[in-house]
């Protein structure tokens, strides 16, 4: 699961993409021109909508875990009607036990889960170290000439960010020390007990240690957000600092290995069944799952929490994504589970680097495209042109064509002039398909909260919510010509936008296929417009 990985960089994406106001706390689901905001125009797509029929469309989405029990969501939750709740029998035929809202596939038969897991790429390279380091390349037999390439990729990536991190880390320690260090300074120099950029502008001292105290903060401020308190940011700080722990203990430590608590071999690829039915994955961090499936389903109208986009849908919850890289084992099982268990729609917000098993999902992706199945996948938070970069699974690397069934997202800003994209948002002109709403989204969090959150991960299941709307209304709609409305009917956005990563100016067009943000009203016009030409 790639995410933002420092809270400074979270920051600074934030004062980027900020505006005097911040938008309504709906504002995905509004009108740019009735409302002013870059939203999907859901709402007006109801109005129009307002009378005609719908039916049931079954969305799976692939995530950490879903708080299924949650106000806003437990209405909507799928449930598997063949499945016989804890009898431990495989009612139903299907391989999984008791499998009545979905699947996990990071839990053990013990009732244990995996939260924390490593990266691919440590992952990688532990598997290949003993095979090839220290061996050079005149040594290395001709059969094996590609697979040793690959192992010097890895290995100068490996080590790369791994050091990077260790570096990242001292910095981190240095800027929260000094932050520590200085507010207690200002605390007792301002007599005041929370100290803001404004305070620190004002001071004026011929005391060079308050002097170099104003310019250290001065400098730290205008890498993050002048509007936070001292107090503020060292809290930020300090889950900087956990992140970075995170990364020593976890994502790059060659001896951890979680996957002893499922119990299958990770290497086989072909057997299912492992895993638990708990979907909500008890005793580890589920807030992302919760986050993206509301965005989606939350249950309209109930006047709790929010609205999600889908207003007459059943979400089924697959447990595949770990805090770290998920494997691809896991990713094609979800896939070939939820097509085998009856949904039209899959939501997939994760992605990684590296996928050594790349043809396994591949063949999931296919036998859910031969199957009708959408997938709807967010393009990830490096900020990187993916047409070159790579960000697992996605319908380029190793393939002749696209994908039918497969929409892949960008996420855009709810402001003006050229804040339409959000800066940490991956893109591309061949690779990305459509852009939609993933800065400041408010959704829920587990235990009946509510929660914003940024990403592409919350692009994804606006992007799903809107399939799935289509499909409700306009049941005999392929998946293929779900994605083609979704692609031509998108509002475009001719204005010059900060490109993610480089900051050059460009058209906020040449950052997708389809060079606009999606539609909602105006997909269902074109998917009406569509089923009444296919009635003649």
């Amino acid at each position: 699961m790639k995410k933002l990985i420092f809270a400074l960089l979270f920051l600074a994406a934030f004062a980027l993409n900020a505006q005097d106001t911040p938008p309504p706390k709906n504002w995905f689901n509004l009108d740019p021109v009735k409302d002013s905001v870059n939203g999907v125009s859901t709402e007006k797509a109801y109005e129009y909508l307002k009378g005609k029929e719908s039916k049931k469309v079954l969305v799976a989405v692939i995530d950490s875990g879903i708080d299924i029990e949650h106000e806003d969501l437990k209405d909507v939750v799928w449930t598997n009607e063949d499945e016989i709740p804890g009898n431990g029998i495989d009612d139903d035929n299907n391989g999984y036990i008791d499998d009545v809202h979905g699947w996990n596939f990071l839990g053990g038969k013990d009732g244990r889960n995996v939260d924390k897991e490593t990266l691919e790429i440590t992952r990688e390279y532990k598997r290949l170290k003993p095979k090839y380091e220290g061996v050079s390349e005149s040594d290395v037999k001709k059969a094996d000439k590609e697979e040793y390439e690959y192992w010097k990729e890895i290995q100068t990536s490996f080590e790369k960010t791994y050091n990077e991190a260790k570096g990242q880390a001292m910095m981190m320690e240095n800027i929260q020390s000094q932050l520590i260090r200085y507010n207690k300074l200002f605390e007792a120099y301002l007599l005041d007990e929370e100290i803001t950029s404004e305070d620190i502008n004002k001071v004026s001292s011929t005391d060079e240690v308050i002097m170099r105290g104003k310019q250290m903060l001065t400098q730290i401020y205008n890498m993050t957000d002048n509007s936070l308190s001292l107090d503020t940011l060292i809290y930020f700080v300090q889950q900087d600092m956990e992140n970075i722990k995170k990364d020593a203990e976890f994502s790059y430590n060659l001896e951890f290995n979680p996957r002893e608590i499922v119990g299958d071999d990770p290497n086989r690829m072909d057997d299912i069944g492992y895993g638990n039915n708990d979907v909500i994955g008890k005793n580890t961090d589920n807030f992302h799952g919760t986050h993206v499936a509301g965005i989606i389903a939350a249950t309209r109208g109930n006047n709790l929490g929010i609205d999600g986009v889908a207003n007459n849908v059943e979400i089924m919850a697959i447990r595949a994504v770990p805090d770290g890289d998920e494997r691809d084992k896991d990713v094609a099982n979800a896939i070939r589970y939820a097509v085998d268990n009856g949904a039209q729609v899959i939501n997939m917000s994760f992605g990684k680097g590296y996928s050594p098993n790349t043809q396994y999902v591949y063949d999931a992706i296919e036998y859910a495209a031969k199957k009708g199945v959408l997938l709807v996948h967010a393009a990830g938070n490096s900020a990187e042109n993916i047409d070159e970069a790579n960000n697992f699974p996605n319908d380029k690397f190793g393939r002749k064509k696209d994908w039918p069934n497969w929409v892949e997202v960008g996420a855009s800003s709810w402001g003006s002039e050229n804040n339409y994209v959000g800066v940490f948002s991956n893109y591309g002109k061949k690779s990305v398909d459509v852009f939609a709403p993933g800065v400041a989204i408010y959704s829920l969090a587990p235990g009946n909260e509510y929660q914003d959150a940024q990403g592409t991960s919350m692009a994804s299941p606006v992007t799903a919510g809107v399939a799935a709307l289509l499909l409700s209304y306009f049941p005999d709609l392929e998946a293929e010509q779900i994605k083609d409305i979704l692609m031509k009917s998108v509002r475009g956005v001719e204005v010059k936008v900060n490109e993610p990563g480089t900051g050059e100016e460009v058209k906020f067009s040449n950052l997708s296929v389809s060079g606009g943000i999606i539609n909602a009203y105006e997909a269902v016009k074109m998917a009406e417009s569509m089923s009444l030409k296919g009635k003649k």
